[in-house]
């Protein structure tokens, strides 16, 4: 493990207007849709990236991290199965969700990518980059959902009871029935941000559109107390034996790693970032104070720069 290089400010594309959210289209993957954007790239040098969101999330939470990097990255960023816009998946496991994955880059067919995953996303990614080497050319975890097993330590303790219920997701979609789409953008944005004046209007606008749509989808609650309930799962069994362990499969991820985290995460232990660091063979650390759990939209130009820093590395010439 090493600290983060910054690049300096300048290696990014330069500051403008908050792009919308990019391009969207359709691919079908095992039998099912899968929602996809592209962050058309502006260099013939860009090389293929892909964007993984977190519990809850969509492809919109890397809209203004992927318009930084478009001269470095030919990007797509999906939807996971069961959120966006993507189709619901009869399981949502992290092995399910890493199996799509390996699928959707396997058909995408552009090489290895640079695999940059948020939260859940981050934890798909470890395994997918610990299964599928070949797949993946860097790879970049941003307050990865890693096991821990203290629930003070989240956000979500509010709803982990619940997952032992049947037909828990019933009394979800009832608790969303309760409040407001304003009142849960806000909910929302307080548990993922550290500082919630960072959030431009236009994004909290979209945030808006994108929990009205929650209310409008049938599958939303099931599709995300089941993503809980695997990833719950995941934590366990990461601390038994058996070569499935979440650490065991970071332990054997051979790409080039930057790992970042926000000191002020509601969702994650922010101790965790530190110790994927340390159980990534080529690992690289960035800690960010007062940021939250989802730094690229947080403060994306400074996360930008710690990918340009990982880039710049791994392109130099090899010493002689």
């Amino acid at each position: 493990m090493k600290g983060a290089v910054l690049a300096p400010d300048s290696a990014l594309l330069p500051e403008g207007e908050a792009p919308a959210p990019w391009p969207a289209r359709r691919v079908t993957v095992g039998g099912a849709m899968l929602h996809v954007r592209d962050t058309p790239a502006t260099s013939p040098d860009a090389e293929p990236a892909v964007y993984v969101h977190g519990l809850g999330g969509s492809s919109q939470n890397f809209t203004d991290f992927a318009g930084l990097l478009a001269d470095r990255f030919d990007a797509r960023a999906v939807d996971l199965p069961g959120f966006g816009y993507s189709d619901p998946s009869p399981r949502y496991s992290i092995a399910s969700f890493a199996t799509m994955l390996i699928g959707y880059l396997d058909h995408d067919n552009r090489g290895p990518v640079h695999l940059v995953g948020n939260s859940l996303g981050g934890s798909i990614a470890v395994r997918a980059a610990a299964l599928r080497p070949d797949l993946v050319r860097t790879l970049t975890l941003i307050s990865p959902a890693m096991p821990f097993l203290d629930p003070r330590r989240t956000a979500q303790n509010r709803v982990l009871p619940i997952l032992a219920l049947p037909q828990a997701h019933r009394l979800l979609g009832w608790a969303f029935s309760r409040i407001t789409a304003e009142e849960m953008a806000e909910q929302v944005l307080a548990a993922c941000f550290g500082d919630t004046r960072r959030v431009s209007a236009q994004r909290r606008a979209e945030a808006m559109e994108e929990i009205k749509l929650r209310y409008t989808v049938a599958h939303y609650p099931k599709a995300y107390l089941g993503t809980l309930r695997g990833l719950v799962s995941s934590f366990l069994r990461a601390y038994l034996p058996g070569a499935g362990s979440q650490w065991r499969l970071a332990a054997r991820v051979q790409a080039p790693t930057l790992i970042v985290g926000g000191l002020n995460d509601k969702l994650i232990d922010p101790r965790v970032p530190l110790q994927v660091a340390r159980a990534v063979p080529d690992s690289r650390l960035l800690v960010l104070p007062g940021v939250g759990h989802v730094a690229q939209m947080e403060v994306p130009r400074l996360v930008a720069r710690a990918v340009v820093g990982l880039l710049d590395e791994v392109n130099a010439p090899a010493r002689t």
